[in-house]
């Protein structure tokens, strides 16, 4: 109602699909169109926009009004161009009443509405054979200009003036209510090589975000995943804006302890496409998938939008994942943040066409070739460039931007860094990474959660190397694995392949339960004060063999009594005393032990070296809950203890007291 764009990007009306009974009242579109029509694809395939609705008393560049199938739209006393097949009437005139809004709300309340239609006036008559007097009178008022929306708008206090005499009470007097400062959950650290949150093994799954695609229409957001940095405006909830207050609580509720970060793949959801043409307009689809970087307001990118500028930060995008990491320091979760996403600069030509160090997409000259050499006009090998980091200006932009990752959590502990996912890149990438970090630490006299997830070769260089091992917690198995054929899968860094691409030349085979725990325990022995996740070949499933091995965050379902895994943080894998296939031990002679059986055989236990006594309880390996038994066990023999499912079975062994 009564509504003004002046030079609009685009046209007003129907956004999505259907919109039904809509009234555009004296309404003005200077310079673009008004249109109830077919949108086809546009809009996330809006198809109609509008069905019975009304263009009343409007004028616009252009408008267009169409019949859609079994309905009508109208345009009345309208001015413009014309398109369209729906009613049209009094086109080019003016039509009475001035307002069908304030006509129909007169009809409903039976009201003279004086004082509630606030109309801009219009004062003269637009005669075509006016008296002379009524001409020398519009001649001297045609010295002025026409009076404007904005100015009747500005000037509604004068016309409505809201009284300042009462008895309200100022913010002043009432106060502010002061937030509430909410307890912090015990820091999360490294201890023993076990990552835990004050004495507790931190254990569950962890939920990787979506790179791109979704929908903000109801039926997209029945399966939608959570999302720290996916951004619907006006709208909340989950495959939406989620509120992170309700998803952290979701989290817990479904034995998630930690959300894998990495930012998305495109902002704008038109590229789901896969094609790598420049849009002609910036009318986005949401959901939006934010980026690290802020927009610079100058130029065009190719998405229709302004450029970057790489050296300036996108302040929702960081606040929000600050907030998601004040929360799982709250909760006791954990965010581990990838800072890069090697997507963007391997395989489809997609992934890099809106990409934000692409030159034509920032202020930046950030110096790769334009037009893009797309392999084949398809692919894309922007990774050696990309890690080049002798070329000064990339060099400077990726230092600061590593600089910021750290800054931005310099408060919270909960937070593990690691390079970026699906990452493949040369070691001396990987140098720069971690020398970063370490200047940062010493500048700051800060210390992170700093996690090595590389492939096996760069992995094993940096572990070597003595300076820069001592700057990595915690070792990340996830781009290499042993194969349950006793092979190793380990594809080289810096061959620019991404993971997948490696996949298809060799076609790796599957690992096991004892060769996922052979990964960990190797490394954990190696360096017993590092954490070891593991994060490759079906892990979702191998959480048991990651805690057996003294894995960090296994996944592992929640158990029923939370002493069991504040005893697990005491413990470390030991061997057993014949070293049998498909069981494994983890223990401590002052804590108690924990046992996995997935034989049908008993599993013998040493206690010959342990005094008192010992209760056994079995623990549900898929489900956590825990059945106490009768059993009492004395230290000072080997005890044997038979499985009792059938399938694996848990077994904790805790020390007693009193028993």
């Amino acid at each position: 109602m009564q509504c003004e764009a002046h030079l609009p990007f685009s046209f007003s009306g129907g956004i999505d699909s259907w919109a039904s009974g809509v009234l555009f009242d004296v309404v003005n579109s200077d310079g673009n169109a008004l249109r109830f029509a077919n949108l086809g694809q546009d809009g996330q395939g809006a198809g109609w926009n509008a069905a019975n609705s009304v263009f009343w008393q409007c004028t616009a560049a252009r408008i267009e009004n169409y019949q859609p199938p079994t309905a009508q739209n109208w345009a009345l006393g309208t001015w413009a161009q014309f398109a369209g097949d729906g009613y049209w009437d009094m086109s080019n005139e003016h039509i009475q009443p001035r307002s069908l809004y304030y006509a129909q709300l007169k009809d409903r309340l039976d009201d003279n509405l004086t004082g509630r239609a606030i109309l801009l006036p219009v004062e003269s008559e637009a005669s075509s054979s006016p008296k002379v007097d009524v001409a020398a009178a519009l001649t001297r008022q045609s010295v002025n200009p026409a009076p404007t929306l904005y100015d009747f708008i500005t000037a509604a206090s004068t016309r409505q003036s809201i009284p300042t005499a009462t008895n309200a009470r100022s913010i002043e007097a009432i106060g502010l209510p002061k937030d509430q400062v909410q307890a912090k959950a015990a820091p999360m650290q490294i201890q023993q090589g076990r990552l835990v949150r004050g004495s507790v093994l931190l254990t569950g799954r962890r939920q990787e975000v979506p790179w791109w695609n979704g929908s903000a229409r109801p039926y997209g957001l029945a399966n939608a995943k959570p999302h720290i940095t996916r951004f619907v405006p006006g709208m909340t909830g989950r495959g939406l804006t989620d509120n992170l207050d309700a998803m952290t609580d979701s989290m817990k509720a479904d034995n998630i302890v930690a959300i894998d970060h990495n930012y998305g793949l495109w902002y704008d959801r038109r590229r789901d496409d896969h094609e790598r043409i420049r849009r002609m307009d910036g009318e986005v689809w949401p959901p939006f998938y934010e980026l690290p970087f802020a927009r610079s307001g100058k130029e065009t990118a190719w998405d229709g939008l302004s450029k970057y500028d790489l050296m300036k930060y996108n302040n929702w995008y960081w606040s929000r994942l600050k907030q998601f990491a004040d929360l799982a320091d709250q909760k006791g979760l954990a965010l581990v943040h990838e800072n890069y996403f090697q997507h963007n600069i391997i395989e489809a030509g997609a992934h890099y066409a809106d990409f934000p160090w692409r030159p034509v997409n920032n202020i930046n000259k950030t110096g790769f070739p334009e037009p893009v050499p797309y392999a084949g006009d398809k692919r894309i090998f922007m990774a050696e460039q990309f890690y080049d980091v002798s070329h000064p200006v990339r060099r400077a932009l990726h230092r600061a931007y590593i600089r910021k990752c750290l800054d931005n959590f310099a408060a919270n502990s909960g937070v593990i860094q690691l390079i970026g996912a699906e990452f493949t890149g040369p070691l001396h990438f990987v140098q720069f990474w971690i020398d970063t970090i370490s200047e940062w630490e010493k500048e700051t006299g800060k210390k992170v959660i700093v996690g090595l997830s590389t492939t096996k070769d760069v992995q094993d260089a940096i572990l070597a190397d003595a300076k820069r091992a001592s700057v990595i917690n915690l070792i990340d198995i996830r781009f290499w694995h042993y194969q349950a054929n006793g092979t190793t899968y380990a594809p080289a860094g810096g061959q620019n392949l991404a993971p997948r691409q490696h996949a298809r030349l060799v076609a790796p085979k599957k690992t096991s339960f004892e060769k996922v725990y052979q990964a960990v325990r190797e490394y954990r022995q190696k360096f017993p004060e590092k954490a070891v996740t593991y994060a490759a070949d079906n892990y979702d499933t191998m959480g048991w063999a990651v805690f057996m091995a003294g894995g960090a965050i296994p996944n592992i379902p929640a158990v029923s009594d939370p002493q069991f895994l504040a005893d697990a943080t005491q413990m470390q894998p030991i061997d057993l005393p014949q070293t049998p296939a498909n069981q494994w031990a983890m223990g401590d002679e002052k804590t108690g032990y924990i046992l996995y059986n997935e034989s049908v055989n008993p599993i013998q236990l040493d206690l010959t070296r342990a005094t008192g006594s010992f209760s056994v309880s079995y623990v549900n390996p898929k489900t956590g809950q825990l059945t106490k038994s009768n059993e009492v066990l004395k230290g000072g023999s080997v005890v044997s203890l038979k499985n009792q499912s059938g399938g694996p079975d848990v077994i904790w062994v805790k020390k007693g007291k009193g028993l």
